[in-house]
């Protein structure tokens, strides 16, 4: 069955449906989400969405901190464009009736995260993201233009003459479906599922980084995987994000011990850097011997019940008292800073298709992300695609100052070499996150690239020949795809920078490698 809208969103976050809302005046627009409607990691945004609106801020100490906290990559062009359009695009949320907090006196207020200068990050308590998520789709849905499909399992992207031109997917029956239309937007979000410990949702699985790499669009800086240092670590309960408002509030890391122990690693102590802290605590672990902490217990109970109802809620709901009682944290997978490469209006390498929010690759984050710039991005690159996706269609001018990465020396060759068999979903996440973690090696990251060469080849073959709208066949084979992306991205950059960290190069090497590493089709 053909459908023909005029635009195919694919992902129901904050990029997609800002872009929605954009062009549902314009045309006919079809939502394809691969869940729930707010099954995103919108949704699951706790800290809040960081914007120079403060008096004692400005958009240039924004673009400062976001450069700092990127590590001499990101692209000052996009990093621009997120800090002076973002608080135009906040206040439209404020106009629209997004119900971020205030103080006393009825003004916004402004929480602290780590590497930002000054207080800037509103929120809505600690659901920052479901609030924001609950007006866009209330907004979308307002439009007689806008079709959403739920459960739709978006299997290719249609290219024609080098230029997209739809998708094909199953819808929740599982009939078969092409959407042809004149531009396409992938807003999937992130990967974090290719980790054994994530704190991302099931559906994150880097389905757009995928579809984008198997339909010709070049993927860059896919190395660069942000793990947040504070997701819960209790034996049996979710992997659930502790915000890094807590420390932005005064919450302390502490060891087995109850010693505060961030100043040993880095002079801004727990608001260093999340690559800092990370692997901060991962060394305070293994020197200890014993777990590690989040403590608010010198805070004002009411204070910390109040400001962070749904964490003290999910630890309640583990016999845990987040005001008193020492909280079990350790790092877990958050946020691809890479992605399918776009400019800065979201066009990608492939004519006619878009991309928006964390699937993107625009270079603003660089090589680790500044905390609660994610909303942001999404919200301010959402709604410039919407734009682009209006004019005729171009392919991105990318720059030539990418390094276009050649293929890993033989490692194919001899992943091919390897039996058949395909590595199951565990044994990918937990692969991942041994050889391709916090803590990277030539040994492990060329043992994964083998392996997942391997794999890769075997999911090829096995969904060749596997019922069309197998859905658990084609996210196995996207979890592949990306792990296998991530790996050899990894591999290829030797040095260390931001959430990259190379035990055998751990120095910063700008001479050679103040470059984006760029995969095209090379299948």
């Amino acid at each position: 069955m053909y459908l023909s809208p005029d635009f195919v969103v694919i992902g129901g976050g904050i990029a997609g449906l800002r872009a929605a809302i954009a062009l549902a005046p314009i045309g006919r627009v079809l939502i394809l989400t691969k869940g729930e409607p707010t099954e995103s990691n919108t949704g699951y945004a706790q800290g809040g969405i960081a914007v120079a609106l403060g008096g004692d801020d400005s958009p240039a100490l924004h673009a400062a901190d976001t450069i700092k906290a990127g590590d001499g990559l990101c692209d000052e062009d996009a990093v621009r464009v997120l800090v002076e359009e973002g608080p135009p695009y906040v206040q439209e949320l404020l106009d629209w009736g997004t119900r971020f907090d205030r103080d006393a006196d009825g003004e916004l207020s402004r929480g602290r995260e780590a590497a930002h200068s000054v207080r800037r990050v509103l929120h809505a308590g600690d659901a920052t993201g479901r609030e924001i998520a609950r007006l866009l789709w209330t907004r979308v849905s307002s439009f007689k233009s806008v079709e959403i499909a739920n459960h739709a399992l978006v299997t290719e992207l249609l290219v024609e003459h080098d230029r997209c031109v739809g998708v094909r997917f199953y819808d929740q029956f599982g009939f078969p479906r092409d959407a042809r239309a004149k531009a396409t937007l992938l807003a999937t979000g992130g990967a974090g599922q290719v980790f054994r410990h994530t704190t991302n949702p099931r559906v994150a699985t880097g389905d757009g980084v995928a579809l984008g790499f198997h339909a010709g669009a070049r993927v860059a800086d896919l190395e660069f995987v942000q793990f947040h240092p504070t997701a819960l670590n209790v034996p049996g309960a979710p992997r659930f994000l502790i915000s890094e408002a807590l420390r932005g509030d005064g919450a302390r890391l502490v060891n087995s011990r109850g010693e505060a122990f961030m100043t040993h690693y880095h002079p801004d102590g727990d608001l260093a850097p999340r690559d800092v802290v990370a692997r901060s605590i991962m060394r305070e672990m293994e020197a200890t011997g014993g777990p590690v902490f989040l403590s608010l217990s010198h805070l004002d109970a009411g204070y910390v019940v109040s400001r962070f109802p749904t964490i003290a809620d999910m630890c309640r709901q583990i016999r845990l008292d987040l005001a008193h009682d020492p909280v079990p944290v350790s790092p877990a997978a958050h946020y691809v800073m890479g992605g399918v490469q776009t400019d800065v209006w979201g066009r990608t390498s492939l004519k006619g298709l878009f991309a928006a929010g964390e699937v993107a690759c625009t270079g603003v984050h660089g090589a680790n992300r500044l905390a609660s710039n994610s909303l942001l991005e999404g919200l301010v690159f959402g709604a410039r695609a919407a734009i682009a996706m209006q004019e005729p269609p171009e392919p991105a001018a990318l720059g030539v100052d990418r390094r276009l990465a050649p293929a890993a020396s033989g490692l194919e060759a001899r992943g091919s070499g390897l039996e058949r068999g395909s590595l199951t979903t565990t044994a990918v996440r937990d692969l991942m996150w041994k050889s391709v973690g916090l803590f990277r090696t030539h040994d492990g990251l060329e043992d994964a690239v083998v392996k997942l060469e391997a794999s890769y080849a075997a999911h090829r073959e096995a969904l060749a020949n596997a019922r069309a709208d197998d859905g658990d066949a084609w996210k196995q084979f996207n979890l592949v795809t990306v792990a296998r992306l991530i790996a050899r991205a990894a591999l290829r950059r030797l040095e260390s920078r931001g959430a990259h960290y190379r035990a055998d190069y751990p120095e910063r090497d700008d001479i050679h490698w103040k470059a984006h590493v760029v995969d095209g089709l090379t299948l």
